[in-house]
């Protein structure tokens, strides 16, 4: 037995400092709102806090905090994009993720493991160079790696795929992580909580109200809030926010679904992808396997999750692990993403004075928390678009200025 658990046996009136305090009413104004208490929003609000002092914060949730995609996703981290937008904003965010837990004061259980997207043709394969010499032209150490070396690698992996699809290489990405998704969205919590930011659950926006010089209120379930400050970061609700103010966005919503075996013991110390075969696995700290596919095929607001999911992606998985046939799925559940037409993020300002965005995640918004909210709190603190996230506004849409994610997000993990 723990001597942390002896202190709550034997210590009379012992008792743990609470993470955070939600106050029973909302103020009438605030400096900031922010729209979603996920790993986003309440990276935000601590950003806020400690790089701009800014503490008159109310950060707003329909539900409660981390119950949207945060505590829904896969917690793979890596940074091996295919654009050199998305790999400077990615590597920065790993970088925030190696000293997390010294800033949060929460162990988030980060675990550098290497990942490996594999290739199963020569089109991928190519594909699989062009982003290794992207990668390296701009620091981040990946590379294209043979049979032998996932062998090496993962020795587990059955290289013939069963002899339908064979692996005939890799693309290797050393920093390739994975850290608890639950503990990053309390540690921000803790923090921001601690530097007077308000976080209150069961609070649903149902309004959004502008005037001349731009956003001014929002109207909640418990009354109206005064602000010349607005971040929406609503993962798969971000149409609903946007159109309370009557924005246009490209966004649209599909189902993505995961789930995780019975605990066995450790042997997947990597993260293993697969474009062509529409998969991805690595193994928890606690011994369960998580997987996932990619989106489901048809737009649907939707966290339902469904047995044509698993059974199909569990036939994928043992073309690749055939000793895994006696292997039970313990749970599975279903997210919302919310994907973009060039499979990169919408951030920053928007065309209403005051209201941001962080949105159109898709299936990769959990390994850019840390960058997401340190960019978003520097954005909303100086009225501009930090210089990170810039190539992500809205405004590319309109400028046909994409940026051109698909080829290494596709399969999102």
């Amino acid at each position: 037995m723990s001597i942390r658990l002896l202190k709550h046996a034997f210590i009379e009136n012992y008792a743990e400092p609470c993470w955070f305090n939600t106050p029973s009413t909302l103020k009438d104004t605030y400096d900031v709102v922010i729209i979603g208490a996920g790993g986003h929003g309440l990276a935000c609000a601590h950003y806020l806090a400690q790089d701009h002092g800014i503490t008159n914060v109310a950060v707003l949730d329909a539900s409660y905090l981390g119950g949207g995609n945060t505590g829904r996703n896969t917690t793979i981290i890596r940074s091996n994009y295919l654009t050199p937008e998305g790999v400077r904003f990615y590597d920065a965010s790993i970088q925030l993720f190696k000293e997390l837990s010294l800033d949060l004061e929460t162990n988030i259980f980060y675990s550098e493991r290497g990942h490996y997207t594999l290739a199963h043709s020569s089109a991928t394969l190519r594909t699989a160079r062009w982003r290794a010499e992207v990668n390296k032209h701009l620091g981040i150490k990946s590379e294209v790696v043979g049979t032998d070396e996932i062998s090496r690698g993962c020795p587990e992996l059955r290289i013939d795929c069963g002899g339908s699809h064979a692996i005939e290489g890799a693309l290797f990405h050393a920093p390739g992580a994975v850290a608890r998704h639950d503990a990053v969205a309390w540690g921000y919590a803790k923090s921001a909580s601690a530097r007077g930011i308000e976080i209150h659950q069961h609070t649903p926006v149902i309004g959004l109200e502008k005037d001349s010089e731009g956003v001014s209120a929002v109207i909640t379930n418990k009354g109206i809030i005064k602000t010349r400050n607005v971040l929406s970061a609503v993962a798969g609700h971000t149409p609903t926010v946007t159109g309370m103010l009557n924005i246009k966005s490209p966004i649209e919503i599909f189902p993505l679904q995961a789930c995780v075996t019975e605990p066995i013991k450790p042997w997947l110390d990597t993260i293993i992808v697969s474009g062509s075969l529409h998969l991805y696995i690595s193994q928890s700290s606690r011994g369960e396997l998580v997987m996932g596919a990619t989106l489901d095929p048809m737009e649907l607001h939707s966290r339902r999750s469904t047995l044509g999911f698993v059974t199909s992606l569990c036939d994928q998985i043992l073309d690749l692990f055939p000793f895994l046939s006696g292997v039970k799925i313990n749970r599975q559940w279903g997210g919302m993403a919310d994907m973009t037409p060039d499979f990169a993020p919408i951030m920053g300002t928007s065309p209403v004075k005051g209201f941001y965005i962080d949105a159109g995640w898709g299936t990769w918004g959990f390994k850019a928390t840390p960058i997401s909210g340190k960019t978003m709190a520097s954005t909303i603190a100086n009225g501009i678009n930090d210089p990170l996230i810039q190539s992500f506004n809205l405004s590319r849409f309109g400028d046909f200025d994409l940026v051109g994610e698909k080829g290494a997000a596709a399969v999102g993990h």
